[in-house]
């Protein structure tokens, strides 16, 4: 009987042991939770040292993840398998998260930096009011081009990327809205129409451009670009410049038909554990000082006005990349275009990929 006893009591013992274990890590776990911040970004798309710098400032620990389209971002929100403090959509997603109540509204009491920020780029239509993004780097959609191989070619049109003398030499970035929005704009079309005649027919001009087309790419059109395995290509401004960065012979243009404006913002997600944290992030990143840097490094352009203004002259003066107002009257921000039409130009544009090969 005693035995017995015994080992009841060893038992007993465990279990006490193991719940006070249990409950020790999960105590472990919460305060470790509070010192970190989760960072969810596109890729190559911040000055790590900026990173480092906000860990010493502030003592928290920031967990950096990146995704590689605003679909990929989306699903991994939706789906709340991690917590995120901090994403960076863009516009037309931004839109679609608020009607699927997936963001937070921020406290913009937290955020004294915003005073930096360029007013044209604020309260758009995609989030009125900023009252759950706060802009992060903008830019357009161009042609990225070598003039020693393209010789009077300019680009200063889309109809530039049909002459016959550019067989099998232009690159075209891995993107429906992109794309589609490309040839919408060659037409005179907008490239948020949602009319299926103005769609189709963008859809039968690409084809016509396929004879050009060397290939549809993601990233390593920086490479081949810049390698001059190709002269032309359809990309963002920012991957344009790190290409030119890399090939000083290598120019971009901005067709005078119109193309995209686009903005990548930073927002919190419904489900962050850090929101405090997370308001001190977007605000340590609007820090003039910081703007510049991380617009030095990442080569999208700042809509940080007081950051702006600390950039090299060289930066600062392209109007390659910080375009006049005659430009960009011209260009269009993406519109949310409901889940059902946006898969109508994937599938548009899926076709037109499938008959490339």
């Amino acid at each position: 009987m005693k035995q017995l006893i015994r080992m009841f009591s060893v038992v007993v013992l465990a279990v006490i042991a193991l719940l006070i274990g249990v409950n020790y890590l999960n105590s472990s776990q919460s305060t470790s939770g509070n010192d970190t911040l989760t960072v969810f970004n596109w890729g190559d798309y911040i000055d790590e040292d900026l990173l480092t710098e906000f860990e010493e400032e502030t003592g928290i620990r920031v967990i950096y993840e990146t995704f590689d389209s605003n679909e990929a971002m989306l699903t991994k929100i939706e789906q709340g398998g991690t917590t995120y403090d901090i994403a960076v959509p863009s516009e037309y997603t931004i839109d679609k998260m608020i009607e699927q109540e997936l963001l937070l509204e921020l406290d913009h009491e937290q955020l004294p930096n915003m005073e930096h920020l360029n007013p044209d780029f604020m309260d758009l239509s995609f989030d009125p009011g900023n009252a759950y993004s706060i802009p992060y780097f903008w830019g357009t959609v161009g042609i990225v081009y070598n003039p020693s191989v393209t010789g009077d070619v300019d680009f200063t049109s889309w109809d530039d990327l049909w002459n016959e003398e550019f067989e099998n030499e232009i690159l075209l970035v891995d993107g429906a809205r992109e794309i589609m929005g490309m040839a919408l704009n060659s037409l005179g079309y907008s490239l948020n129409t949602k009319d299926q005649t103005e769609l189709a027919a963008a859809q039968e001009r690409l084809l016509t451009l396929s004879p050009n087309i060397k290939a549809i790419v993601g990233d390593e059109m920086k490479m081949l670009i810049g390698n001059n395995e190709a002269p032309i290509g359809v990309s963002w401004s920012g991957e344009a410049a790190d290409m030119m960065f890399e090939n000083e012979e290598l120019d971009y243009a901005i067709p005078e038909e119109g193309s995209n404006l686009w903005f990548d913002n930073m927002v919190i997600p419904k489900t962050a554990d850090n929101i405090d944290v997370a308001h001190q992030f977007i605000n340590f990143m609007l820090e003039p000082e910081h703007a510049a840097q991380n617009a030095e490094y990442v080569g999208y352009s700042t809509p940080n006005q007081s950051g702006f203004e600390l950039l090299p002259a060289e930066i600062a003066e392209d109007e390659r990349f910080y375009p006049d107002e005659e430009i960009t009257d011209r260009l269009e921000v993406y519109d949310n275009l409901g889940q059902e039409m946006l898969s109508y130009y994937n599938e548009l544009f899926l076709e037109f990929k499938i008959e490339l090969r």
